[in-house]
């Protein structure tokens, strides 16, 4: 039974944050409503497209009526923009180079569609690194519900504890534990801008992603 270790992407894996707040605030410009501060946007962000073009268009004024134009407006100019900025964190490739020579099966479950998700891992060469990509489009429902975390559980023939799930946001923690899976924190990530996490005992915390290889080296205790 080999372990697994499973990222968030977004504030996890890559940083997005600039891409993805410089594409929200054009959609808003197009309606001609003011740009949002940066840490109001990356606080949106970890619920899929719908729901941050949504918080946007609420912050900004904008009648929620206008929610599925201002959606395709996003997504045609986030896409457009993917990579202008976005890049893994340092130490992710040698993060990831490292867990496979363990052994440890890696994944990627995120509630960005899959697409562009393949798009990003693809750029930096990582794709091939994970068996497994899940994107927030596909057949499960979008985390924090498990869903998907134990399907890929139950797919790797291996164990809720012997899964570590790995990301920056309140929702990761969340779907970590309804999984029964360990957890750590990615600390460097933009998730905390909605407010702090607070860990329970036996859960992990890493300021870089170089210190997320310890929480995957336990995994082979």
């Amino acid at each position: 039974m080999k372990p697994l270790a499973v990222f968030d992407l977004d504030g996890t894996l890559v940083d997005s944050r600039a891409d993805l707040v410089a594409s929200a605030n054009d959609m808003l410009a197009s309606f001609g409503a003011a740009p949002l501060a940066q840490d109001a946007i990356a606080g949106f962000v970890g619920d899929g497209a719908k729901m941050l073009v949504a918080r946007s268009l609420k912050a900004a004024g904008v009648p929620p009526s206008d929610l599925p134009l201002a959606l395709d407006r996003f997504l045609e100019i986030y896409n457009g923009r993917l990579l202008e900025t976005t890049r893994p964190y340092a130490g992710v490739p040698e993060l990831i180079d490292d867990a496979v020579d363990l052994g440890v099966r890696l994944g990627v479950i995120t509630n960005k569609p899959e697409a562009p998700t393949l798009t990003i891992l693809n750029a930096f060469n990582l794709t091939m690194s994970f068996c497994w990509v899940i994107g927030g489009d596909g057949k499960f429902p979008r985390k924090p519900y498990p869903a998907s975390l134990n399907w890929l559980i139950a797919d790797a023939r291996t164990d809720p504890s012997r899964t570590l799930y790995i990301g920056d946001s309140q929702i990761d923690t969340d779907t970590a534990r309804a999984a029964g899976a360990q957890f750590c924190l990615a600390q460097y990530g933009f998730g905390q801008v909605r407010g702090a996490i607070e860990l329970r005992p036996g859960e992990f915390s890493a300021n870089s992603a170089r210190e997320i290889l310890p929480a995957i080296e336990g995994l082979l205790r």
